[in-house]
């Protein structure tokens, strides 16, 4: 197990299991990797193995040359259970002919002479037969242009799925064929045609997405499982599968997006205006008053009246007011200002709270080169006391808790008000589910809190009994926060958003470990693999011929 101090970022730790009471489980190596390892970073090295890898399935199971394994993949976005529910769902022809794939070759019983022209119904010229080439679909034009057809494509950015010239022919053509013509003319989109072939296994695959890191690392993150969870690349960045933004669960994509466009942008500055400021009646500006007196005038020499907002001048004087009275209630005026300035104390009761446990993440990361020193001057201590790995695992317990609370306060903002789900919950339904969110996130963070001081607190000058008594509070305390942030967790998926009809609101599942750190893509489950891909075919009823 890796060391937690020794990590070189230092906003992910690895837990002792002791702590947890968490075995590892040890999963057969022919099959899958080791559980908890579900996300494989692949670099520009092994993305050729990665797609290998899916080709090699699909072209076992149906007996296929690799050119239309790809088409059938490209089809279906790399997504090969996908592919493989189809075929027992639909067989084998309708499979082939939805992705353009030909069943079988075409081959001719008398074929023409080397030399012998060949009319091609494209240019409607007579070309030698050597100068032609024929698809699997049976349709056959000479080399230039098919050349020339796929150059237009491949600059199109159709490189992918090239189909055949003739007329409402579905069939994809043949790679090879593909970079053989276009490579004696065009060296430079040969490779652009087979970069885009090699590419396709990320970006039009929903498992496999490049990471967002800025400069980019050049590595793609493949997920195994589920596809909304938060990883870890080896490069350091810590983000959102979903939206390849940073890591904000418990908050949902939809959720996230919304605070950090809100906190960004001028919404709440528009708030802030209704609610301090009001418009000149000449030029409309906005215009906060700075004094006692209700007399003010804006800076382009109007004069006007604080309490009603009117202009004043010959009929409008503090001894007399014609036609209005700065006293009447005006009910528009007074809601949208009262609800304008209830919105803005809102944002910002979650967004200071927000904000606070963000910056004591930051603070708090500062305390690895402390308890680093901490750690080494007790262990050089003559003392019964050897093992500090309690106070790595505390430190980790805080990071993800805190992690948490920062993220609860965005999600409580937008699933108690009214942006999202006013017309999902009933009033009372809101306040019921708010008060058991709000209990089980003071809990947590109380806990948190003591957490921390116990952490901070100078243990290296302590002495024996006391240092196993702050050992015995960081242990307890790191249970008691693993514990609450799982079932605020629980609470968010099943008592919030599990009953809510709008579905759209998922959130990466809590993970006591902690963020996963993606692992090196490896090819060790071929075996097991092809045994699955084996009793598939007993199913499908696929036979050994070769049909392609």
């Amino acid at each position: 197990m890796e060391d937690c101090l020794g990590s070189d970022d230092e906003y992910y730790y690895s837990d002792q299991d002791s702590l947890d009471g968490i075995e590892n489980e040890d999963s057969d190596p022919q099959w899958i990797p080791p559980k908890g390892t579900t996300t494989k970073v692949i670099t520009k090295e092994s993305l050729l193995s990665a797609q290998k890898e899916d080709l090699r399935r699909v072209m076992d199971l149906l007996f296929l040359r690799e050119h239309h394994a790809r088409t059938l993949l490209i089809h279906y976005r790399w997504d090969v259970e996908k592919l493989f529910a189809v075929l027992v769902e639909k067989g084998k022809p309708c499979l082939f002919s939805e992705a353009g794939v030909s069943l079988v070759e075409h081959e001719d019983l008398d074929p023409p002479l080397p030399n012998s022209p060949v009319m091609c119904a494209i240019c409607i010229e007579d070309v030698p037969s050597v100068d032609t080439t024929k698809m699997d679909c049976g349709h056959c034009f000479c080399n230039s242009c098919w050349t020339e057809h796929f150059v237009v494509k491949i600059n199109e950015g159709q490189s992918k799925r090239i189909k055949c010239m003739a007329h409402k022919c579905n069939a994809i053509c043949d790679e090879s064929v593909v970079r053989n013509l276009v490579s004696k003319r065009h060296p430079h989109l040969a490779e652009k045609f087979d970069r885009f072939l090699l590419e396709s296994y990320i970006e039009d695959n929903k498992r496999v997405k490049w990471c967002p890191s800025t400069p980019h690392c050049g590595n793609a993150i493949r997920v195994e499982d589920d596809e909304f969870c938060e990883i870890e690349c080896t490069c350091g960045l810590q983000f959102c599968f979903s939206c390849l933004s940073q890591a904000h669960s418990p908050c949902s994509c939809l959720m996230w997006e919304l605070w950090t466009k809100k906190c960004r942008d001028e919404s709440e500055t528009v708030n802030w205006i209704t609610v301090h400021t009001k418009p000149c009646p000449k030029c409309h500006k906005p215009v906060e008053k700075n004094g006692g007196c209700n007399l003010v005038s804006c800076i382009c020499g109007q004069a006007f009246c604080w309490l009603c907002g009117g202009a004043t001048g010959r009929d409008h004087t503090w001894s007399s007011i014609a036609g209005h009275s700065c006293g009447r209630y005006k009910e528009d005026k007074e809601q949208n200002a009262e609800r304008a300035k209830r919105d803005l104390y809102r944002y910002m009761h979650y967004h200071n709270r927000y904000k606070a446990h963000t910056d004591s993440f930051k603070l708090e990361s500062n305390l690895k080169e402390s308890i680093q020193k901490k750690v080494a001057v007790s262990e050089e201590k003559d003392s019964r006391l050897r093992d500090f790995s309690w106070v790595n695992n505390g430190l980790s317990r805080l990071f993800r808790s805190r992690r948490v609370l920062s993220y609860s306060y965005p999600f409580a903002f937008y699933m108690f008000g009214e942006e999202l789900f006013k017309d999902e919950m009933t009033k009372e339904e809101r306040e019921i589910k708010q008060h058991l969110f709000e209990d089980q996130q003071q809990q947590l963070e109380e806990n948190v809190e003591k957490l921390s001081k116990f952490l901070e607190a100078p243990f290296d000058d302590y002495n024996e009994n006391e240092v196993m008594d702050i050992r015995m509070q960081v242990i307890n305390l790191s249970a008691i926060t693993d514990t609450l942030c799982q079932k605020m967790y629980d609470c968010i998926e099943s008592d919030l958003l599990g009953s809510l009809q709008l579905g759209i609101h998922n959130i990466a599942p809590y993970k006591s470990k902690g963020i996963e750190k993606a692992s090196e893509l490896t090819v060790c489950w071929v075996n097991k693999a092809n045994n699955v891909d084996k009793d598939l075919r007993l199913h499908c009823g696929t036979s050994g011929n070769v049909l392609i």
